[in-house]
């Protein structure tokens, strides 16, 4: 196994709304799929779909944001400051800002537009 982890999402209440969040704060656009058979709607993070983990935003039956419960850590780029200064901007809250946490480099944690307590990481 290369990675534990492969698949994520992020439960949506507005999916419009948090697309539009998670593409300002990334700056990166996120295409979205209707899964008319599942009531679900999605809309992806950018990824590698043949060499890395892929995951996306997911509003439907059964997909309650949550400030409780795992942590999704998304990639923070170059240094996580960048996307983090975009987050109170974009709608959300910083809950801890950028932290060291030692050789493995940098961490924060914020709030989405839904609810959903989402981290960032970064080596600077």
């Amino acid at each position: 196994m290369k990675n534990a982890l492969n698949w994520f999402e992020i439960p949506a209440k507005d999916l419009e709304r948090a697309k539009s969040f998670y593409e300002e704060v990334l700056d990166a656009k996120m295409e979205t799929m209707t899964m008319e058979d599942m009531g679900q709607t999605m809309a992806f993070f950018p990824s590698d779909w043949e060499n890395g983990v892929g995951g996306g935003l997911v509003a439907g039956p059964g997909f309650e944001p949550s400030d409780k419960g795992s942590t999704i850590y998304l990639n923070g780029g170059d240094d996580l400051a960048t996307p983090l200064s975009r987050v109170e901007k974009a709608g959300g809250k910083v809950i801890l800002p950028k932290t060291s946490i030692g050789e493995h480099g940098f961490m924060a944690q914020f709030l989405d537009t839904e609810g959903n307590r989402v981290a960032f990481h970064s080596n600077n």
